[in-house]
């Protein structure tokens, strides 16, 4: 592979499912992604969007309908799961209850008939890199759940794979754990430099991860790029809304002014991308942290909810058609109080403009 060449190159891949009513779901529509060499890719939608079966048809546990995988260049999309270089991380861990845990990593390179002391060596080497030196004599059932998903890593990483696919592996984790292991994979990703692949659908998860990040929604890629990029520069009503937190307010591009219902006209030198119409009706999106509210009695907004929820306080302000949540640091200024009349400040800079949702 040159070295400008993609670790993975998946092009015009789709798959349909039969469904129990005699129906077709089409899980992937002609999906096309690029993913670079050593680094760490997260897939992230809704449960249903074609996230997983993208994994599952890189991994060789499904066939797509139509359209190529390649690794580094070489077809794989037709060749035996066994023969893939690539090795997946399953959320249930899928580890053998009655083997320890070295003979857990041990499995797969026997199954390959790696000699015994490579074996060893390697499963040595894999237990040190996931922090689990000493404990290759217990079985599962003995270690915790963070544990027993480290053990599944070094399984996987033990064979030295080129990519390593994970299937929202942390989600049986409570959030302590999970954000551990966050940090765990991203580190392992670091010092191997395999190709990850993760699927996942907890945004905060994406975007603490990722070098790049493809958002699905009903078998399609919408958006790819880095999580600033997607978070700060979504192209559409769903990425804005799917990643993280957005007010999604009905405006109207008229001339060169931005008028949003509630709010009157303000400046339009909101952020534009391609899909945003040049006149009509569009969808202005802004971030509940851009916001700023002043209390006065002629104010467009009143407030409708004030909500303590630990580092933030959200307010709820109803501005005609228009909601609005506000973020406010539980440190800061005190927030308005219920009823209140306000003014939503902003820079215009913190807007959005995308097609009408």
């Amino acid at each position: 592979m040159s070295a400008a060449g993609p670790a993975l190159g998946i092009t015009s891949v789709s798959k349909s499912f039969a469904t129990p009513e005699g129906g077709e779901v089409h899980a992937l529509d002609d999906v096309s992604l690029d993913i670079a060499d050593g680094s760490f890719m997260v897939l992230l939608g809704p449960s249903g969007c074609g996230k997983t079966t993208l994994l599952r048809c890189i991994a060789g546990l499904e066939s797509p309908d139509s359209g190529e995988i390649r690794l580094r260049g070489e077809r794989i999309d037709d060749v035996p799961v066994w023969k893939r270089r690539v090795n997946t991380v399953f959320q249930s861990y899928a580890l053998f209850p009655h083997m320890t845990v070295a003979q857990n990593i041990a499995f797969g390179l026997q199954m390959d008939k790696v000699a015994k002391a490579d074996v060893d060596r390697r499963v040595g080497e894999a237990l040190e890199m996931v922090r689990l030196v000493g404990l290759g004599s217990r079985k599962p059932s003995q270690l915790s759940g963070g544990q027993q998903q480290r053990v599944a890593l070094a399984r996987a990483l033990a064979k030295d794979p080129e990519v390593l696919l994970l299937d929202e592996p942390l989600s049986a984790l409570d959030l302590k754990l999970r954000r551990g292991m966050q940090t765990e994979l991203k580190r392992l990703q670091r010092e191997t430099s395999i190709t990850f692949v993760l699927v996942t659908h907890d945004q905060g998860e994406a975007m603490a991860m990722g070098d790049q990040v493809a958002v699905f929604d009903s078998g399609r890629i919408v958006q790819l790029g880095a999580p600033e990029e997607v978070y700060l520069r979504p192209r559409t009503a769903f990425v804005a809304d799917f990643i993280g937190e957005a007010n999604l307010l009905k405006a109207s591009r008229i001339g060169s002014g931005l008028e949003i219902i509630g709010m009157g006209l303000v400046a339009d030198s909101a952020l534009a991308n391609p899909e945003a119409p040049e006149s009509g009706d569009v969808t202005v999106a802004i971030r509940p942290e851009n916001v700023v509210l002043v209390e006065n009695d002629g104010g467009p907004g009143y407030v409708t909810d004030v909500t303590f929820v630990g580092g933030d306080i959200h307010v709820d302000v109803e501005l005609g058609e228009n909601r609005l949540t506000v973020r406010i640091p539980s440190h800061g200024a005190r927030p308005p109080h219920l009823g209140a009349r306000v003014t939503p400040e902003f820079l215009p800079e913190s807007l959005r403009i995308m097609a009408a949702s």
